[in-house]
């Protein structure tokens, strides 16, 4: 069998990202990225190992937020910026996590899109 000659991954070493935070009312996703955009890390309450109702509480977002931290470390990330969209009750949550897990946070911004009366909403829900 021929053995694969093929370049060794390297590394990069990137001291300042963007950390976005999308919290829906089913889930939360978290994505680390650098600042052109290109994405080091990603993790979600799902992926963490919460499922159904559970996705959508604080505690998961905390906990989903950690392990991003954590493989953000590894690419020497220390300093983020902080986006987050969407009207999840882990916002909050998910911020403070990534304040404790060490990242020294920049600045936060909210990038939930609103709408200029654009599009005719869905219709109420009945229950």
């Amino acid at each position: 069998m021929a053995k694969r000659a093929g370049k060794r991954r390297v590394r990069r070493n990137v001291v300042r990202g963007i950390a976005h935070i999308k919290a829906s009312f089913n889930n939360i996703l978290i994505t680390i990225t650098d600042i052109n955009g290109d994405v080091l890390c990603r993790a979600s309450a799902g992926t963490v190992g919460f499922k159904g109702t559970r996705k959508s509480t604080p505690f998961a977002a905390q906990r989903a937020v950690e392990q991003v931290a954590q493989a953000a470390k590894k690419f020497g990330l220390m300093e983020v910026e902080v986006r987050v969209k969407g009207p999840g009750s882990g916002r909050d949550a998910a911020i403070t996590a990534l304040q404790s897990s060490g990242m020294r946070i920049h600045s936060i911004e909210d990038v939930t899109p609103l709408p200029h009366n654009g599009c005719r909403p869905k219709k109420k829900r009945r229950v």
